[in-house]
């Protein structure tokens, strides 16, 4: 191989990587067993003390007070103090780097889903690489977004022939849902659901003007991409006011009547509205701790984004929407985690996760029903949307080994979850320095 090909070779590893080797994933011994912890199975809203968890092969295989070692396993002792919960879930991301996947498995996330405009790259290398356990982060799962017009940048499809192939496309390329945006004419709609019907993709996200979000529900889509899409397609209201409260009961009628799940990204739309027409609180995003955590591209894209030049303010909005997201969830709406980064300024991967958990708890949730969002109903969501994935956002026999090892009850206080002592991926063990290793390499990588 001659030098220049030896040189060009290497900086294709860097880019599919971006992280040294000694941040690759540990190696690690056949069967791991986490004893005398105290375990949140997250199946109801309880602890099982002093339990012992084994896992093998990348899934649990045993759990309970009295559960045999085997002689040759990795111990990692509670102590009876230690507390064993699911690895969280961003089921909103838009990040496509290896080095923000890190970032995730960092923080305790263990499965994303990319909701649209991931690179080739991202789709054919650094995702095979992190789920066949080659390099750091969580399980991803991806969407294909297509939208009607070009107005927002998306891929565009306008006959119901090119969105038939577009499902068969998608398929052929490993995506697992289809994500409409809100300028598809009906006709290329109902093409997407029939095909998506046929092929086993699900589909997800906004709001389609021609269609409305009800009749999307009621044609099968399984998912709404934001909390905020409501606003615009079910709720009315006038001059950019918050809709009344008395709407708040249909429209929860109706999701529960077609089975829908709801992306609960209130922390996107409040960080939204604290920038809304404040370019200084933009200022303020660019010198937190977790920047260093950022590249310098989506640093710049940042400090260009348009919601500081907005006029207006949102702050009722936010209000009502924090309101219909807590009366969701009393009933029995399943929710899940959400968060748009890292192409909103303010929301870093992984970090955002966390705070978008402290702000479902503001709106009155119960740390048991945030956390479920972030685990047990992200696993029943993909469950029933994507017929090969193997169960997680559990502590159970034949769950995937995805565990955050955690110095306190995340029931008592959701903030140890930002601090592992240790995180789990498909069972690959990380310790706390392992996690800090990943952290550290990212910033030097950015520095």
């Amino acid at each position: 191989m001659s030098p220049n090909n030896v040189a060009i070779l290497a900086i294709f590893l860097s880019v599919l990587c971006c992280l040294p080797a000694r941040a690759q994933a540990p190696q690690q011994p056949p069967i791991t067993a986490f004893v005398a912890v105290n375990v949140l199975p997250m199946d109801s809203d309880r602890v099982l003390p002093g339990q012992t968890v084994l896992v093998e092969n990348g899934k649990i295989v045993a759990i309970g007070a009295s559960v045999d070692v085997p002689k040759d396993a990795q111990i990692i002792d509670g102590q009876g103090s230690r507390f064993l919960s699911p690895g969280l879930a961003d089921m909103h991301t838009h990040a496509d780097t290896a080095a923000d996947l890190a970032l995730y498995l960092a923080n305790g996330v263990t499965t994303v889903l990319h909701m649209g405009e991931a690179s080739s790259a991202f789709m054919g290398q650094i995702r095979p690489a992190v789920d066949g356990g080659k390099i750091p982060g969580p399980q991803v799962y991806a969407a294909f977004v297509v939208d009607g017009s070009p107005r927002y940048g998306h891929f565009v499809i306008t006959t119901p022939d090119e969105a038939r192939w577009i499902v068969r496309l998608a398929k052929t390329n490993g995506y697992d849902f289809i994500k409409v945006y809100n300028d598809l004419s009906a006709e290329c709609f109902e093409a997407l659901i029939e095909e998506g019907r046929r092929q086993q993709i699900a589909v997800a996200g906004h709001g389609v003007s021609q269609v409305g979000l009800e009749r999307q529900l009621a044609a099968g889509q399984v998912l709404v991409a934001h909390t905020e899409e409501f606003l615009y397609a079910m709720f009315s209201s006038s001059n950019d006011r918050p809709p009344s409260p008395e709407q708040i009961p249909g429209v929860i009628a109706s999701i529960k009547r077609y089975g829908a799940f709801v992306t609960a990204d209130l922390n996107t739309y409040a960080t939204i509205a604290r920038q809304w027409g404040r370019p200084a609180v933009v200022a303020t995003f660019m010198q937190a701790p977790e920047i260093r955590h950022l590249s310098p591209q989506r640093r710049i894209e940042w400090t260009s984004a348009g919601y500081a030049k907005r006029s207006g303010d949102l702050t009722d909005r936010l209000s009502f929407l924090s309101r219909f997201t807590k009366d969701m969830s009393n009933a029995g709406v399943p929710l899940v985690v959400g968060t748009d980064a890292p192409t909103i300024p303010g929301l870093i991967p992984g970090y955002s996760v966390h705070e978008n958990l402290y702000a479902l708890e503001h709106a009155g949730l119960t740390r048991y029903e945030v956390l479920a969002a972030a685990t047990r109903v992200p696993g029943e969501f993909i469950r029933r949307s994507v017929r090969s994935a193997a169960p997680f956002g559990t502590i159970a026999p034949g769950s995937r080994a995805d565990l955050i090892y955690s110095a306190k009850n995340p029931l008592e206080d959701l903030s140890t979850l930002r601090e592992p002592l240790g995180v789990m991926a498909k069972g690959k063990w990380y310790a706390q320095s392992d996690l800090r290793t990943l952290l550290d390499e990212v910033a030097r990588k950015y520095r």
